[in-house]
Parts: C-alpha cells; structure tokens; sequence
C-alpha cells in the first residue's frame, strides 16, 4: 500500500498512532535527554478535517491552548507572552525571553517574506486561483539557516504544509521532522487542518482530507502510563457522540477583534459576560473561542468558571474545560444544559 491509511476521525488516527509506538517501536532513542520510543516514517490521512478534537478524558485536551496557537499563528506572531500564558513551557523555548523562533510558524506563515508583500500562505492562494491544478502551492517553515545544534532549544519541528486544489476541494499535506505523538501531534494537527479550513473558506470551496507526514513519530519513556490510559480509555470506553462545526471562515476585521479581546482577558484588562459574547459581529464559532478564553482568565485568577458562561459555552466545549480542570467547573453549571 502506497498511500497512507486513511481516518474518519483524529481520535481513530492518534490512537493508531500511540498504540503502533508503545505496542511496537522501532527504535529507543536518547536525543536532548530524553529517552523515548520512535517509529520512522509514520504517516496518515484524515477524511474529515472538522473532526479534529479527542474527546478522551485521559488526554486532557487543553482545547484553549489549541485555539490560542491558531490565532498566534495567524496573526504572525512570536512573541512569548501571548503564547506562554496558556502554555508556560513555551517560555523555556525562548533564547531571549522575549521571543520564540523555530516555534512560531505565524511569522514564517502568515507574515510578508518577499518583494509581492505576500505571505507565503497569501501566495499559495492566489496561486490557486490561478491555476487550481497547481502542485507549487507549498508553504516552507523550517529554514536551511536554522540553528540545529544541542544549544538551541527553539527548532522548528515542521518541514513545511502544501494545499492542492482537487476535486473541488481543498486537500492539505503537512510535512515533519518529528512530532511527539503524545502532545505535539494533537496541537499540530488542529492548527493545521484549521489553516487549511481558512483556506478553503478563503478560495470559496470545502475542505478535504489532511494528510501528515513524519520522519520521526515518538513518545518520551516518560510518558507512556499516561499513553496506556490513553488506550484503556479508547478500548473500554465510547466517545461522546459531539458533533464537529466547520469553521466560518475569519476576515481581518473579525481576526482584529479577536486578537483585541483576546489581548484584554489575557492582561486583566477586561472580562467577557455571555451577553457580551453574543453582541460581537463574530460568527458564534468565534464567539465559543473568546468564551473558552474568558472561562480559562477565571480559571487562571483561582476562581470557578462562573455558570453563566458555563452555560453558554457548547457542550462539547463544556465536556473538555470538565475534563481538562475538573475542580473548577461547578456541577450546578452542568446539570440539565442543552447540547
């Protein structure tokens, strides 16, 4: 079989995935100290790229997180503060405390690289609306230039993405290096199967499969319990049954409003009540989006999420905040909501 195995969902694929490393690795690594467990050349394609969210309670999705790197990515971005609020870890990447380099895809992106003033993603599109048959519509992240040595922390693990216009549709391909299946494949693969979502939405057509590619897929030694209750969880127990929401589409202005309430919740300069939410000129998909946010600015303080926007946040949005910070979600707010 030449093509990659093809999933439904990204569960069904991260499960395959996880089970594949821990069940039967390739190798037994030490790279940077730590060790871990590696099959090469791992690849697999998604049939639907709205169904991009595990719904599974030993994983702990931190779907905020998930949001808050798409838009620090789309908006070109690398800088520390935004993105190391809703991951801390990320601060230690930075070799200047201020900035980060090989993490920050936005910049290299989404931002202007050339004499047209285009970004690369800009060009790729125009390119396609061009010629919709075209092969070049390819964006590169990591740079030949890139300091690849032991003391440098920050090295961008993405070869590059590529959109190809077929069938009416918009497929996508991303490229790695490598990927740590236990955290990074998650993260990665909802950014980029959202990229490719605004794409499609941009050149006026639907989303296709998402296809991704890695050199080396592994996990830490460290890491592989919480693999095997990953697994457990995927063996014994069914899914609950949420259903996916495409994405709108997000123009400038609605990007700018974003970032602008976005900015205001994370440096205590504002607070976004349910009724508030639902006057923005956004999409109610974006609207989720700066609800999870506002829930997690309470959540950051010490306090519950308040019930009100408990109660206006999706179910499925609700299921994960539960799953992911349990103590801070009351059972008041949960009990007899709609889905």
């Amino acid at each position: 079989m030449l093509t990659p195995p093809e999933f439904a969902t990204f569960t069904d694929a991260y499960v395959a995935v996880l089970r594949r490393i821990l069940d039967d690795p390739a190798y037994e690594t030490s790279g940077r100290g730590k060790d871990g467990f590696e099959v090469p050349n791992i690849s697999f394609r998604l049939t639907d790229v709205t169904r991009r969210t595990p719904f599974l309670a030993a994983r702990k999705t931190n779907i905020v997180f998930n949001y808050a790197e798409l838009l620090w990515y789309v908006a070109g971005r690398s800088d520390v503060a935004m993105i190391s609020y809703y991951a801390p870890r990320l601060a230690k990447l930075s070799i200047d405390g201020t900035t980060l380099t090989g993490t920050a895809y936005g910049p290299r992106l989404f931002g202007p690289d050339g004499d047209d003033g285009l970004s690369q993603f800009d060009r790729c599109l125009r390119t396609l609306g061009e010629d919709p048959d075209s092969k070049r519509a390819a964006m590169v992240i990591m740079r030949p230039h890139e300091p690849i040595g032991v003391d440098n922390p920050d090295v961008a693990c993405t070869l590059g993405l590529q959109f190809m216009l077929r069938g009416g549709r918009l497929h996508a391909t991303g490229y790695m290096r490598g990927n740590d299946a236990l955290i990074g494949l998650l993260c990665d693969t909802f950014s980029f199967t959202m990229i490719q979502e605004l794409a499609a939405r941009r050149l006026g057509v639907e989303p296709g499969s998402y296809t991704h590619h890695v050199g080396s897929m592994h996990i830490n030694v460290l890491d592989q319990e919480k693999v095997r209750a990953i697994l457990t969880e995927a063996d014994t127990a069914p899914a609950p049954p949420f259903a996916a929401t495409p994405m709108p589409g997000l123009s400038q202005a609605e990007l700018e409003l974003l970032l602008d309430w976005e900015t205001a919740l994370r440096t205590g300069r504002g607070e976004l009540t349910a009724e508030t939410a639902r006057e923005l000129p956004l999409p109610d998909f974006w609207r989720q989006v700066l609800l999870l946010f506002d829930a997690y600015r309470q959540i950051q303080a010490g306090h519950h999420v308040n019930d009100d926007t408990t109660a206006a946040l999706t179910a499925a949005h609700r299921w994960l905040l539960t799953h992911r910070w349990p103590n801070r979600i009351t059972a008041s707010a949960l009990a007899g909501r709609p889905a």
